[in-house]
């Protein structure tokens, strides 16, 4: 770990860690799952045997996904930071944010306009409210924006302030949420560090996420090489997720099962609060692990997770349109299946969006 501080010892992978696609692609299927139930159904209409443990392992989504992101990151750009063609590759960073910000204006039009008056509308595209089930890709296209200019910075910094940065930004971001106003401006509060009475991802309280994911990305470079030092990776990992598993279990007592229902019912995702980011965060871990373990065998044998996992921006558009364009609004689905026929239609969702992936992709290799 010490050579983790050395910024010009770091590596470049020879090739597309598929592994970092699967886990990409895990957090995605669970989101479609989740989006297909609340987007058709509604959470309230979900019986308790499909809260706990169904609906709660979808808990893992947004810690993995964001976890991915810091991730890819690092095995993508860090080895390039301070390079002659690091400017490129920063402007190549910031044009993908742009992109990403396009889609998520127009996927809050997507999902909006089955719900809401055109006003509301107007409003969550002028920053005035926010939407709910596109808004993480309202955090992916802002932190794109900046984040490339602070990668320089992160890779200079001595490991262990690398290490200690995302308890000082966790803290610090919960501390701005709960005693600073913000000169009382909700949306930027709920921009930075989230608002009870909005629903987004705020860049400060989950930049902790992306820290993480960047010392993750930064060993994987090092270590996936390697079967053994891959190995240790990998029990790492999983021991921290255990680690953070069993920290939400001693705050769950003495009534454990209340405490999972309360994760399902997402209490303490927005604002974070300790005991859902314990069980989100930790279950994501355990995955990222699981997921380097298995490697390339374990993304060939679950292909449609991982062909999911390398276009996640047209996963995430496609299903979006899906449930709340063609389901809700063309087919007017809502609340029209029952909570086992919404699971089947999320499960299929999942396949359906693999293959439009994969449809997609043979005809830009056909054109060409």
């Amino acid at each position: 770990m010490i050579g983790l501080s050395q910024r010009p010892q770091l590596p470049s992978l020879p090739a597309r860690v598929e592994a970092i696609d699967l886990a990409r692609g895990i957090a995605i299927a669970l989101m479609i799952l989740s989006h297909a139930v609340s987007g058709l159904l509604g959470i309230r209409q979900v019986p308790d045997w499909g809260m706990v443990p169904i609906h709660l392992l979808t808990k893992f989504s947004s810690s993995l996904f964001i976890l991915v992101f810091g991730i890819a990151l690092a095995v993508a750009f860090l080895p390039k930071v301070d390079t002659p063609g690091w400017p490129q590759r920063r402007l190549k960073l910031m044009l993908r944010g742009l992109e990403v910000l396009f889609w998520y204006k127009a996927l809050t039009i997507v999902e909006m306009l089955p719900l809401f008056p055109p006003q509301d509308i107007l409003e969550a595209l002028l920053y005035q409210r926010f939407a709910i089930w596109v808004e993480i890709l309202g955090f992916y296209a802002l932190a794109l924006l900046w984040l490339p200019w602070v990668l320089p910075l992160w890779c200079r910094m001595p490991l262990w302030t690398r290490l200690l940065a995302p308890v000082v930004v966790g803290v610090l971001s919960v501390m701005l949420e709960r005693h600073f106003h913000f000169w009382g401006s909700e949306i930027l509060k709920a921009l930075l560090v989230e608002d009870a009475d909005h629903y987004t991802w705020g860049q400060l309280s989950r930049l902790p996420l992306v820290m993480l994911g960047l010392l993750i990305g930064e060993a994987v470079l090092r270590w996936y090489g390697e079967p053994a030092t891959r190995r240790r990776l990998v029990a790492c990992l999983a021991g921290i997720g255990a680690v953070f598993l069993i920290g939400f279990a001693a705050l769950s007592l003495p009534e454990p099962y209340e405490a999972l229902m309360a994760v399902a019912w997402n209490a303490g995702k927005h604002p974070p609060e300790v005991p859902f980011m314990l069980f989100s965060t930790g279950g994501a871990l355990v995955i990222m692990a699981l997921c380097l373990l298995g490697g390339r065998r374990a993304a060939i044998w679950l292909k449609p997770l991982s062909v999911i996992g390398s276009d996640a921006l047209r996963a995430f558009i496609f299903h979006i349109v899906v449930i709340f364009l063609v389901l809700r609004l063309l087919l007017g689905a809502w609340q029209v299946y029952s909570y086992p026929q919404v699971l089947a239609i999320g499960l299929a969702l999942i396949l359906l969006t693999a293959g439009w992936i994969a449809l997609m992709r043979w005809f830009r290799e056909r054109s060409r």
